[in-house]
This record gives C-alpha cells, sequence and structure tokens, in this order.
C-alpha cells in the first residue's frame, strides 16, 4: 500500500474515532452533538496537527450540506414553498440587507477596511451557517416548527444572495469596464441553471426512478439518488450558484413523487455522516494562531456580530408577526458567520478589495461564531422554558402484532383499552422518551421510535400488521406518516385520528379505511347527557345523537365534493333574535370549519 494511501486511511480512522468519542459525550453533557464534531476537529487538527490540508476535507465535507438541503427539499412540496414566499423573499432579503449595512457601517467605524472593502466583510459576515443551524434544528426536532420554517427562509435566501453578492465583488473590485455587464451574464446563467433544474426535475426525474425500481436493484437505486444530487449540485455551482440550491431544488421537485420516502432514506446515511465530517473539518480548519495575534480584536468582534445578528433578526421577527418566543429563537439560531462568508473573503482578498489578513481575520472570526452556535441553542431553551427532547435507545424486540398504534397520545391510550381487552396483541410506537415512561409505570410496553421513518416502520412490523392506526397530535406529523404508507405499503389498513373536519376530507381522499375526529364522539356524548339531564329520554337522546351523526357524514360527503359551505342545510341552528345591530369584527366559529384543535396537543 502506497505511503498516499496508508495516510488517507489513518485520517480516515482519526476522523471517525473523532466523532465516535465527542459525539456523545457532548450530546451527553447536553452541548450537542455539532460542539463535539468541532471539538474533535480542533483536537486532531490545529492543537495535536494529526491531520494538515484540511482544505480538501472541507471540500468533500461540504457534501453533507448538500445532501442535507436535499432531504429538507423532500418535506416540502412547491405548494409549500409557495406559501413560503413572503418569509423567503420578505424576511429573509430584509435580513441580508439591514444586517449586512448595519455590519458594513461597524466595519467602517472601527478602521477595519476602507468602505469597498467594508461592504465585503458587512454583507458576507450578514450570512449564517445553513448546516449549523439546520442541524440543531434537527437535533431538536424543530425543522416543521414555525420558527425553524422561518429561519429555514432566511436560509434559503441567503442563499440565493450569493450571486449578488459575487457580483458585487466583481464591481467593486474595478479591474476592468466590464464588471457590470458581467455581473449581468451570470445572473442571467444563474437564472437559466435554475430553470433548467426545475424542468428537469418535474419532466425527467421521476420517469427515471420509474424505470430504475422495475430493476428491482436497490443499489441501483442509491446510486441514482447520489447521482441526481450531486449533479444537480454541480450544475448549480457551474452557474455560480451554491452546491446546496441545486440539491435543494431537486428534492422539491422530487418531494410529490411516490419515491421520495426512499430516496430521503438511501440519502441520511450519506448526509449525517458527511454533516459530521463537514463540522469537524471546520474545527481542523480554525486558525488558532490568527485568533491569538489578535486576540483583542476576536474577543470584541465575535460577540458583537452575533449582537446586531441577533437584535436585527430578532426585531424584523416581531415586526412580521412572530411572537416573543419564537423572535428569540430565530435570533438565537443564526447570529453566527456562514460557509459561505470563506469563499466571500478570499475572492475579495484576490481581488484586493480586503488584505489576506484581514480576510483570515474574517474567517476566524466566522469559525469562532459556528463554535459558540451551540451555546446559542442552551441560552434558548433556558429564555424560552423548554426542555431538550430526550432520547433512548431503539429497540424492536417483540413487536409485531395486529394492530401498530403510531403515537400514544391520550387518544391512542383509550383505543388501545379496546383493542387490549378484546385479547388482541398491539404494537405502540411513540418518539417521546417521557410518554414512554410514563406508560411504563401503568404497565405499557411502547417502543421508542420516529413514526415519520420508514426503516422505524418496517423494525416495529408494519409489514405484519393487520391494521395501522395512526394517533399522532400533530397534523404535519400525521399527513407524512399517513403519505409514507399509502406510497410503501397501499395495501395497508390504515387507521387514522383525524386533527379537525378539513383534516377528515383529506384523509379521505387519500383512501385511508378509517378516520375519526375524537372531538365529534366526544362532543355527540356531553350533547346527549346534556339534553337527558334536562327530561329528555334516554332513547330520544340516543335517536337524536344519531340523527346527527347521519348529517354530519352527508354533510362530509357533500363538501369533499362541493367544498366547505356545502351542507349548510343539514346543521341545526336557531338564529340570534334580535340580530345584533353592530356586526362582529371577528368571524364566529363554524361547524363546518372545525378549526378548533383538540386539547391535548401540548400531551
Amino acid at each position: 500500500m502506497s505511503t498516499g494511501a496508508e495516510a488517507l486511511f489513518a485520517e480516515t480512522l482519526l476522523l471517525l474515532g473523532g466523532a465516535i468519542v465527542a459525539a456523545p459525550v457532548f450530546r451527553k453533557l447536553g452541548l450537542g452533538t455539532v460542539l463535539g464534531y468541532l471539538a474533535a476537529g480542533v483536537l486532531i487538527g490545529p492543537i495535536a496537527h494529526l491531520i494538515t490540508g484540511t482544505e480538501d476535507i472541507l471540500s468533500v465535507a461540504e457534501l453533507g450540506v448538500v445532501f442535507l438541503l436535499f432531504v429538507i427539499g423532500l418535506e416540502l412540496k412547491p405548494t409549500r414553498l409557495w406559501h413560503m414566499r413572503h418569509d423567503i423573499f420578505g424576511l429573509g432579503t430584509a435580513q441580508v440587507v439591514l444586517t449586512g449595512l448595519a455590519l458594513t457601517a461597524a466595519c467602517v467605524l472601527t478602521g477595519l477596511a476602507d468602505w469597498r472593502g467594508a461592504m465585503v466583510a458587512g454583507f458576507g459576515l450578514a450570512l449564517s451557517s445553513t448546516a449549523f443551524a439546520l442541524q440543531i434544528l434537527n437535533d431538536n426536532g424543530e425543522v416543521n416548527s414555525r420558527h425553524g420554517q422561518r429561519a429555514f427562509s432566511i436560509l434559503l435566501l441567503q442563499d440565493i444572495a450569493i450571486v449578488p453578492l459575487l457580483a458585487m465583488v466583481s464591481i467593486l473590485d474595478g479591474d476592468s469596464g466590464g464588471d457590470g455587464q458581467s455581473a449581468l451574464v451570470d445572473i442571467a446563467v444563474s437564472i437559466g441553471a435554475i430553470i433548467a433544474t426545475v424542468v428537469a426535475g418535474r419532466f425527467l426525474l421521476t420517469p427515471l426512478f420509474q424505470i430504475i425500481a422495475r430493476t428491482g436493484a436497490r443499489e441501483v437505486m442509491i446510486a441514482a439518488a447520489l447521482f441526481v444530487v450531486m449533479g444537480s449540485a454541480m450544475l448549480m455551482q457551474a452557474a455560480g450558484l451554491s452546491m446546496a440550491m441545486g440539491a435543494f431544488l431537486s428534492g422539491v421537485m422530487l418531494a410529490e413523487s411516490s419515491y421520495r420516502h426512499e430516496l430521503e432514506a438511501d440519502i441520511e446515511p450519506f448526509r449525517g455522516l458527511l454533516l459530521a465530517l463537514f463540522f469537524m473539518a471546520v474545527g481542523l480548519s480554525m486558525q488558532l494562531d490568527v485568533i491569538w495575534d489578535n486576540l483583542a480584536v476576536v474577543l470584541i468582534a465575535v460577540p458583537a456580530l452575533m449582537a446586531i445578528k441577533a437584535a436585527v433578526l430578532y426585531a424584523l421577527c416581531r415586526l412580521t408577526g412572530s411572537g416573543p418566543a419564537d423572535a428569540i429563537r430565530i435570533a438565537l439560531l443564526l447570529p453566527q458567520g456562514g460557509e459561505f462568508g470563506f469563499v466571500l473573503f478570499t475572492t475579495a482578498a484576490v481581488g484586493g478589495l480586503i488584505s489576506p489578513s484581514t480576510s483570515s481575520l474574517l474567517i476566524a472570526i466566522v469559525t469562532l461564531s459556528m463554535a459558540l452556535m451551540p451555546f446559542g441553542s442552551l441560552i434558548t431553551r433556558r429564555l424560552t422554558s423548554e426542555t431538550e427532547r430526550e432520547e433512548i435507545e431503539e429497540d424492536f424486540e417483540g413487536a409485531g402484532s395486529d394492530v401498530l398504534i403510531i403515537g400514544f397520545s391520550r387518544f391512542a391510550q383509550i383505543s388501545a383499552q379496546i383493542l387490549l381487552a378484546s385479547g388482541r396483541d398491539v404494537t405502540i410506537l411513540d418518539a417521546s422518551a417521557d410518554r414512554i415512561r410514563q406508560a411504563a409505570a401503568f404497565g405499557f410496553r411502547i417502543y421508542f421510535g420516529d413514526g415519520t421513518r420508514l426503516d422505524v416502520l418496517r423494525a416495529a412490523g408494519i409489514e405484519r400488521a393487520k391494521i395501522v392506526a395512526v394517533c399522532t397530535q400533530k397534523r404535519e406529523i400525521t399527513d407524512r406518516i399517513v403519505e409514507m404508507i399509502r406510497a410503501e405499503y397501499p395495501e395497508a389498513r390504515l387507521f387514522v385520528r383525524a386533527y379537525d373536519r378539513v383534516h377528515s376530507i383529506w384523509l379521505r381522499k387519500q383512501e385511508v379505511e378509517y378516520e375519526l375526529r375524537e372531538t365529534l364522539e366526544s362532543g355527540l356524548l356531553f350533547g346527549r347527557r346534556a339534553i337527558e339531564a334536562l327530561g329528555v329520554s334516554e332513547d330520544e337522546a340516543y335517536a337524536i345523537g344519531e340523527d346527527i351523526r347521519r348529517r354530519d357524514e352527508e354533510r362530509l360527503k357533500i363538501q369533499a365534493t362541493e367544498g366547505l359551505q356545502a351542507g349548510l342545510h343539514m346543521l341545526h341552528n336557531r338564529p340570534v333574535r334580535p340580530e345584533p345591530l353592530v356586526k362582529p369584527k371577528r368571524a364566529a366559529w363554524l361547524p363546518e370549519a372545525e378549526t378548533v384543535a383538540p386539547d391535548d396537543h401540548a400531551a
């Protein structure tokens, strides 16, 4: 074996060993895996000097960010992305512009560079780390939360901002008179690349995977998934955009494909490993000598950078409708510098806009702000009075009953009593370690696992289950599980807890065998008991309840085809007499909308 190959194997073993040791230790300490990977990289590289020449490692590790954006794209259908447009182009643009101007002013006032160099530094520092922010959201299970979606919108706009920022550097360096025209050409090429990716994703990717799926060769499907992700990433990079943007667009185009869950499962191992390598590579590339030589500047600049960005983010989020808690979460999630700053500062140094020493200092500031990023997550939890979601080991020994229940909500707990009383074996799956521990105290055996993961459902025995009961508490989670099971196991008998009337109609369109709004049965029983207390006989009360049930079912069928406003004539109502002189400012709750959520969504 050659010396070069031996060195490569030795470095690989060092990185894997560092990840294996650091991640569990830091997770156990409550500091998160990201900080563990960073610490391992700093120890292996700048401190012990066991690995040098980290540029190649970092360039390979950036594929972790690419795969991460592809997986996120798979979860965002084009319609959902369209609904996020105001956050992307409104909130995201405001964040980049206002933060960039604020940091530019700070750079000018401190004499870091002239106005041209200060603009490059300010707008480069205005960008945040997609990899760090999304990894922390993933660790906390907050990617699909409201603040997680708003944070992602800002990060997505920052990726789009790469082209105009590079064009700005090209214009400011003033090497030739054709810079403006060249910048316009670059922007046109980038737009063309985006259109080409969207068109290819729309008309070519799904037929491609259909052909490959017919072969039955799983390894070919994995190869095709990697080819699509890396191919779209390379296309975007060639057009001057980020590789992550290309992968994200490919994911979005495949979000409605029946193969998206299989693709996500295929990409996930590569994503996790390469993303860990990326964080370690950032630690490896940390310039401790630059930090030490400019210690006073760094000690002031890093907290100042994070404070300015957090203040702007908090103000913008509050002005655009976020509550105080969500605004704090976003402000403390995105105050660090981003990986694209490395490219921007290096390009500016080559063009003479900033000195090489200033570029190194800025890169050191960005890297150190990334290293401090996980502590922001700890502060966030304290400020918003939330605790980190606990996880326990997945163990599916003994799973595989006739009935698989996903989500052990209070609704599921009552349903399980009926099944167990009939003598049926039930496999119960839940992702809350706290709920599993509480249920164990009452004698329930519940398996820990995320019901949105196909591999978890397989391990829990979905292929042997005669009925799959989806009883999760959040509609978006229920929808993901139903869509995945419908795509992978179209013959499965699905019994689903519905969130509200609109959700019931959607579930029927997915052809689930049975769906039920828990509020329907409890409301009917409550009403029957109330009229019995008023003197109505039990038989008459039962007949009235059955009439309401029949009307509700018929109205659902009408609404499924004609819209929510249909079937109003089937409601029992009694207008207010006399009618109010002043019209109410807020719309009244109507039974056909049923927007009031069940009371155990926090359970």
